[in-house]
């Protein structure tokens, strides 16, 4: 199950694992609502390996403008904490997997 992201436990959960990815989303979002079973199904499939998160961006404000994100749904990848990767829209699994794949 991804991790929910709030405007306190964001930079925790960054920093909680080598590997953490961060879906921006919003509830009126059709893409957004296209992505979320493939987010689900990775952070079921990464446990362990990777934190999986999901931020809803009207939730989340700050933080959205923090991270620069303009265009929804988008995937952040950090890696110890630090921003080191994003995809826009909605992107196939393997395409995001191999991104994650890449930061292990």
């Amino acid at each position: 199950m991804a991790k929910v992201v709030t405007e306190s436990n964001f930079e925790e959960i960054i920093a909680s694992s080598k590997v953490a990815m961060v879906d921006f989303w919003a509830s009126w979002c059709g893409p957004c609502r296209m992505l979320s079973p493939t987010v689900d199904e990775i952070a079921a499939e990464w446990e362990g390996r990777a934190t999986v998160a999901k931020c809803n961006v009207e939730d989340c404000e700050e933080i959205a403008l923090k991270c620069g994100i303009r265009n929804i749904p988008a995937l952040l990848f950090f890696k110890d904490g630090e921003l080191v990767d994003r995809l826009v829209g909605v992107n196939p699994k393997a395409v995001i997997e191999n991104k994650l794949q890449n930061l292990l």
